[in-house]
């Protein structure tokens, strides 16, 4: 019986008989990545210059109220941006086959589940408070 290291592979099936297909997957799921990191980042730069006009243009129940609903936005591009990248954890691992990043992956979809559950639990929330 072997043990865990004898488990991993290199390089996956695919890498030896497809090698094109291989590429073509890796530049797409590297393409999703950077589309995923593009959509924080204007996630963030959204709320900021928002919350920011909110904050110095606005006062009391009308400021929080337009906080609130720039949470909840921001909210959604990052679970958008937690699920590309998913799918490029799960592209990365079906391409190597490998123990180790299946361990991996496995681990960080368990991670994202976690962290995409209690943002959806706050975005729900505050849904609630702001009657939605």
């Amino acid at each position: 019986m072997g043990s865990l290291i004898d488990l991993q592979q290199t390089d996956g099936i695919l890498h030896g008989r497809l090698p094109w297909l291989v590429d073509t997957l890796q530049w797409a799921a590297a393409i999703i990545d950077i589309f995923a990191c593009l959509l924080l980042v204007l996630g963030a730069v959204r709320f900021i210059v928002v919350v920011g006009r909110a904050e110095i243009t606005r006062s009391g129940a009308d400021r929080v109220r337009k906080t609130n609903r720039e949470r909840i936005e921001l909210g959604r591009y990052i679970l958008a941006g937690l699920e590309l990248f998913i799918v490029t954890d799960v592209v990365h691992t079906a391409l190597s086959l490998a123990f180790s990043d299946l361990l991996f992956l496995l681990l960080l979809v368990i991670i994202r589940s976690i962290i995409s559950y209690f943002i959806e639990r706050e975005l729900d929330q505050l849904k609630k408070d702001m009657g939605e």
